[in-house]
């Protein structure tokens, strides 16, 4: 019942017991005994724009649509401007087209590019790079009674990384309320899904929170911003160069939210402290997950 609870505040929530997400495995524990787990799908999932083949991603495979659209529009493939006519995807083949109503300015230039599961490198990331120019992201107040209201709802909701471990989850917020909750084995793809989420529902960015539980690198400080969010929150860590360009553009950059405690390296001057410390309990230690890698 509680957890029915919890996920009944968002409008999409982890499905942690979606079938062709995880898979059931057999192997042994330290002791030697056998031992059944369940291991996140990876499958490769080629975007389309129009008739130009963009990228090969390795996914989990839920939300695609999303995905290739977010993926598009983050990395500058899709203007504003640019009137999106269809988004198709074929599960037979594992393939999206998203359909303009012309030709985009990045069919021609752009040669076939293939980006893993891995976290580090995004694709195309000096084009992200060049969309940082025009950015001006909104004076929105963050008040850290939302902060710990987050971490308290998103940090108890089932999810994937709870069942089965190796992905990483990123939640679109407003005020204390978690609204879309997204999970992939790469980061920078749960931030894309929510990003194509945003486009495909036309909403807005200026007044929302993304909360991460992966590491605030400069890719993720640079999608935040180009998707128009002004304030980014991780219960990870930073890397040098996520909070420089944070702090170059006006992005509020939390991490280490765990309890009571965080960290602000960069857009202080949003935050308004009105929660009572005395009143937000520490956070307790867990035990290992059941069935995680």
């Amino acid at each position: 019942m509680a957890q029915l609870d919890v996920t009944s505040n968002y409008l999409i929530a982890p499905d942690p017991d979606a079938p062709r997400l995880t898979r059931k495995v057999t192997g042994k524990d330290h002791n030697g005994d056998a031992i059944d787990i369940n291991v996140v799908e990876e499958r490769p999932l080629t975007i389309y724009l129009n008739s130009q083949e963009i990228v090969t991603a390795m996914t989990i495979g839920d939300y695609p649509e999303y995905l290739a659209l977010g993926f598009l529009r983050n990395q500058g493939m899709l203007a504003d401007g640019d009137d999106v006519t269809a988004v198709q995807f074929d599960e037979e083949l594992d393939v999206v087209v998203v359909r303009t109503a012309s030709k985009t300015t990045f069919e021609d230039k752009l040669k076939k590019k293939t980006r893993t599961s891995g976290c580090a490198v995004g694709t195309v990331f000096g084009d992200m790079m060049e969309g940082l120019d025009g950015v001006t992201l909104p004076d929105a107040p963050l008040r850290t009674s939302w902060l710990y209201a987050l971490s308290h709802q998103i940090n108890r909701t089932p999810s994937l990384y709870l069942d089965a471990g190796a992905i990483h989850g990123t939640v679109l917020c407003q005020q204390d309320r978690p609204l879309v909750y997204m999970e992939d084995v790469g980061r920078h793809n749960a931030v894309d899904k929510i990003a194509g989420w945003m486009l495909s529902e036309n909403v807005a960015a200026a007044d929302k929170i993304l909360y991460t539980t992966g590491r605030l690198t400069s890719e993720m400080v640079i999608k935040t911003a180009l998707m128009g969010i002004p304030i980014l929150v991780s219960r990870s860590g930073f890397t040098a160069w996520g909070v420089e360009i944070a702090q170059q553009i006006g992005l509020t950059l939390i991490g280490r939210m765990k309890g009571k405690r965080f960290i602000c390296l960069s857009g202080e001057t949003r935050l308004i402290r009105d929660a009572d410390q005395d009143q937000i309990p520490d956070e307790p230690q867990k035990s290992a997950r059941k069935g995680a890698l």
